[in-house]
């Protein structure tokens, strides 16, 4: 008696089934990483950024208005990601500064929890949105 060797159409569509009951749970648990890593390399980029102005602020004597001014640009890991940004206080306040990253792209609409990052003078981390872990 010969013995068949090879797969029934019912072997495969279990193998099938199973692979995209993984893909299922697995895509949106690599989404939400990607988006937390994303967030992360800004956060990092925009901490760089309030040292940059604190030593500016001690050789000039008033903070940076802009990041050319700071001799920096956005990481390549963040530019497609933040639009980041840094502005000086109204000048009728003490001095001050603040760095902002506004989400763009994909990140926008996947990072919906946090929102816009900003970090002033004093170290104050904020986000926009509702989300608890954002920094």
């Amino acid at each position: 008696m010969k013995k068949n060797t090879g797969f029934t159409l019912i072997e495969l569509m279990i193998t099938v089934a199973i692979v995209a009951i993984l893909a299922a749970i697995a895509y949106p648990s690599y989404i939400s990483y990607i988006v937390r890593s994303n967030r992360a390399a800004a956060e990092g980029y925009m901490l760089e950024v309030s040292g940059l102005q604190q030593r500016y602020l001690l050789d000039a004597r008033a903070y940076a208005p802009d990041l050319t001014t700071l001799n920096t640009t956005a990481p390549a890991n963040v530019a497609p990601n933040y639009a980041v940004a840094t502005a000086p206080s109204p000048a009728a306040s003490a001095p001050g500064f603040t760095v902002t990253a506004t989400p763009i792209n994909a990140q926008l609409t996947r990072d919906t929890a946090c929102g816009t990052l900003t970090v002033d003078q004093a170290g104050t981390k904020t986000a926009s949105g509702t989300g608890s872990k954002c920094w």
